[in-house]
C-alpha cells in the first residue's frame, strides 16, 4: 500500500482499489495493548523449555502471577513475535 502511494503517486483510494481492500482497513489502527512484557516472558519461558506449547505456558504463566487468558496466549504464540 505504502509503496504505491510513495514509488507511483498513487492516491489512498486508488492504491486500496488495486489491493482489493476498503480505505477503512487500511486506515484502521489497533486498539490492543502491546503486551512486551507478556511477550517477553513468554519468548524467556519457551526458550528455556523448548518442548512447552501455549497450554503449559499458560500454566507456568499463571504460576508467576501474570493474568492471561489461554485464548491471548494462544494468539501471541502464534504470531511467532
Amino acid at each position: 500500500m505504502d509503496w504505491a502511494m510513495t514509488t507511483k503517486g498513487y492516491n489512498q483510494r486508488r492504491a486500496c482499489a488495486l489491493a482489493g481492500i476498503d480505505p477503512r482497513v487500511y486506515r484502521r489502527r489497533s486498539k490492543r495493548p502491546a503486551d512486551t512484557e507478556l511477550r517477553a516472558r513468554m519468548k524467556e519461558l519457551a526458550s528455556e523449555r523448548r518442548r512447552f506449547g501455549y497450554r503449559r505456558l499458560h500454566i507456568l504463566l499463571k504460576r508467576e502471577g501474570w493474568e492471561v487468558n489461554w485464548k491471548k496466549l494462544y494468539r501471541l504464540s502464534a504470531k511467532k513475535g
